[in-house]
């Protein structure tokens, strides 16, 4: 260290300019010529330009040849004193980025015939060394590295490693640093240190699954591990684990299925687990203590370890994982992965900030890190070396773990060319991939252009985004626990009710559409995030009793199902879930987050209703028009008694007739012509009906939801 030696300070901003700080207090911050040094050779440096910054002297200087990055260089000012050059803001060049990107994909660790190969991308090193620690061994060995081109260093050890663990030694700016590999696809209990295996020990037949011919087929289920099988009446043997998430045939207090088995039987199509790579707050040895959903993450490219039988054995959570996506494809559902490269746990602790300071992050103008995802630190996605971990990583889990899908966390943080060749990646590795992610306009110096937000939809048109506009509509403001939506009795939603509910295209103006296409709509009412929506009903009618709720409830859910676009539901929302008020459960105990099974068997009848709903949607696809288009010439808005909403949907050989009443009394419904049969009312869900066909005229009771099909 040489930092208490430093008389003044230089840095290099751009790949031939140099800044130099002299305070004031030395020699009057005042410096007629400067000196670049490496080993022998020794130049002069132009001065650009001088002014006063605070207490020092701010020189721009320019280079005349070019900077050899990977060497240390030291400058000199007249008076003999000398600083260290350190590597600055030229990290967030565009020269910088297109000098040392590197298209290889062996960053990490690989293996050939009996050589175990480390490569790290760490261009602004000066040195680095590969750190291993054999297994139940405490005396670590260090290798040197070679840098080769494009910044990256690389050594060959001809050895077997498995179970070796290993970390990297990186000098920047005359400092060391010790950081995991960002590309590690193992590690240790904790995640303290990468681990070296053989991934075909743990690879499992891909199970293919028919591809959707539109994402509007899908209907979405988001749960976390842990809360999926926690609770103590689940049925399920490994709860809170990877393996309790795949066991089958389990039983709930009633006798009825619960977990994979019960989801199976709901009909859904794709599970969207919140995150399950590697992630901090859990002391994966003592997983009971805390509980967390997953967004701090540490490690993108390995499972967390608390969700494993055995954290400490580097095999077990890449095994266990791998048996749980196995067997949700075997039940003929498939696997969402929510992603979070929009940001780490802790910038200064990372990775990406050990080995390359700097570069993996968004500054402001002030020079200082970003803060749009309101956790200290913003990805910088627009980056290539960023944008190539990114798509690295997204591969790796599509090949590695047959994921199906993934779900972007705070997507508005990242870039659109980023997504969109995400987008291209992922549809070449396997048709029918869904990527969906949180469009919101975050504040993040990226231009606004260039965000992957809801309102640039039109250059990223596959990429579905949570219709937050969906949500607050139907449901009231999620910001505002009072407030109540369309389906709560807000007739001053009407309007805009109609828009949402098909597809958000603009149906009746085109400039009121918020997508060009309904796949791109994700249409929900709850998630993870904020209260629950029986949580919110207890306080927006807190002088109402539950069976009132629960038709509140039942119609928002059912508006959700039968809306145009992506249905998206929350686990336990079909059976009332509540988290008891919490409205950011992120770290909360698990009898907050738990999915509650006895409240399924509490309210089974409502669970069957929305299994019934999800029956009719998969069964009529005019509840699933591909286009706006097709949706604009297919549904016909029938002229009724505001606030209802009531429109006739076409596609041969159907025509159904989708009625809303979110009113507290009863209303009258003069029906088009022809004779229907009901389908779904405020008590009965089904394909078939049961019920005597009605002509002219139709009682609708308070706060329901009817289908209509014409004989």
């Amino acid at each position: 260290m040489i930092s208490s030696e430093r008389k003044f300070l230089a840095y290099l901003d751009e790949m031939n300019i140099i800044t130099v700080l002299l305070p004031l207090s030395y020699h009057h911050g005042l410096s007629s010529s400067f000196f670049l040094i490496n080993d022998s050779e020794k130049s002069l440096l132009s001065i650009i330009s001088k002014s006063q910054i605070e207490h020092n002297q701010k020189y721009i200087c320019q280079l005349a040849g070019d900077f050899s990055f990977g060497k240390q260089y030291w400058i000199m000012d007249e008076h003999g004193g000398k600083t260290d050059l350190q590597i600055g803001a030229v990290i967030r060049t565009e020269s910088f980025d297109n000098k040392f990107y590197y298209g290889g994909n062996d960053l990490g660790v690989t293996f050939d015939a009996n050589q175990t190969r480390f490569k790290l991308w760490a261009p602004t090193a000066t040195q680095v060394k590969l750190k291993i620690l054999p297994p139940n061994n405490h005396f670590s060995e260090m290798i040197k590295m070679k840098r080769e081109d494009f910044g990256v260093w690389s050594v060959g050890v001809n050895r077997d490693l498995e179970f070796f663990q290993y970390s990297f030694l990186i000098q920047v700016n005359q400092e060391w640093r010790e950081a995991v590999d960002p590309y590690a696809k193992a590690v240790t209990a904790n995640g303290e240190h990468g681990a070296i295996v053989k991934l075909e020990k743990s690879r499992r037949q891909k199970y293919w699954l028919s591809a959707f011919e539109s994402p509007v087929d899908m209907i979405i289920y988001e749960t976390h591990i842990r809360d999926f099988s926690i609770h103590e009446n689940s049925g399920i043997h490994d709860k809170g684990l990877y393996l309790g998430a795949g066991e089958l045939n389990t039983k709930g207090i009633d006798g009825g299925p619960t977990g994979l088995s019960y989801l199976k039987d709901l009909g859904i199509t794709h599970i969207e687990f919140l995150p399950f790579n590697d992630f901090a707050g859990i002391d994966e040895l003592e997983r009971n203590k805390a509980y967390n959903w997953g967004y701090n993450p540490l490690h993108f490219n390995t499972p967390e370890g608390s969700f494993s039988t055995d954290p400490s054995n580097p095999y077990t959570r890449i095994i266990e994982l791998k048996q749980l996506i196995d067997q949700i494809h075997h039940s003929g559902l498939r696997v969402i992965m929510d992603v979070v490269y929009n940001h780490v746990f802790i910038r200064e602790n990372s990775s990406f900030e050990k080995v390359v300071p700097g570069y993996y992050f968004r500054h402001n103008e002030m020079g200082l890190p970003s803060n749009g995802t309101g956790v200290g630190n913003d990805i910088a996605s627009e980056r290539r070396m960023v944008r190539k971990f990114i798509l690295d990583s997204v591969r790796y889990w599509q090949e590695e773990y047959h994921i199906d899908g993934f779900r972007f966390d705070l997507m508005g943080i990242l870039d659109v060319e980023t997504m969109s060749e995400i987008c291209k990646l992922c549809e070449s590795l396997a048709k029918g991939t869904i990527i969906l992610g949180e469009g919101w306009n975050l504040n993040t110096p990226l231009p606004h252009e260039q965000k992957a937000i809801i309102a640039n939809q039109a250059k990223m048109p596959q990429v579905a985004q949570f219709n937050d506009k969906f949500r607050d509509t139907i449901k009231g403001s999620t910001f505002n626990l009072f407030d109540k939506g369309y389906a709560l009795g807000n007739e001053y939603y009407r309007a805009t009710a109609f828009e949402v509910i098909t597809g958000s295209i603009g149906f009746q103006k085109k400039e009121n559409r918020l997508f060009n296409e309904p796949f791109q709509s994700v249409n929900y009412v709850e998630c993870h995030d904020n209260h629950t929506l029986w949580d919110k009903l207890l306080s927006c009618l807190p002088e109402g009793d539950d069976l009132t709720r629960m038709k509140y409830h039942r119609l928002a859910t059912g508006i959700v199902l039968l809306s145009q676009g992506i249905p998206f539901l929350n686990s336990g929302q079909e059976f009332f879930r509540t988290k008891l008020g919490d409205g950011n459960s992120y770290r909360s105990p698990d009898n907050i987050n738990q999915l509650d099974w006895e409240r399924k068997s509490q309210f089974i009848k409502n669970v069957n209703y929305i299994k019934g709903l999800i029956q009719i949607r998969k069964a009529f696809p005019c509840f699933r028009m591909r286009t706006a288009v097709e949706i604009r010439n297919n549904i016909y808005p029938l002229l009724i008694a505001e606030p209802l909403i009531g429109c006739v949907l076409h596609k041969d050989p159907h025509e159904v007739l989708l009625l809303i009443n979110p009113c507290s009394k009863q209303q009258s419904i003069s029906l088009p012509e022809g004779e229907w049969s009901i389908l779904a009312d405020h008590d009965y869900v089904g394909i078939s009906s049961e019920y005597v066909p009605v002509k002219e005229e139709i009682t609708m009771e308070p706060v329901s939801l009817y289908v209509l099909l014409k004989k």
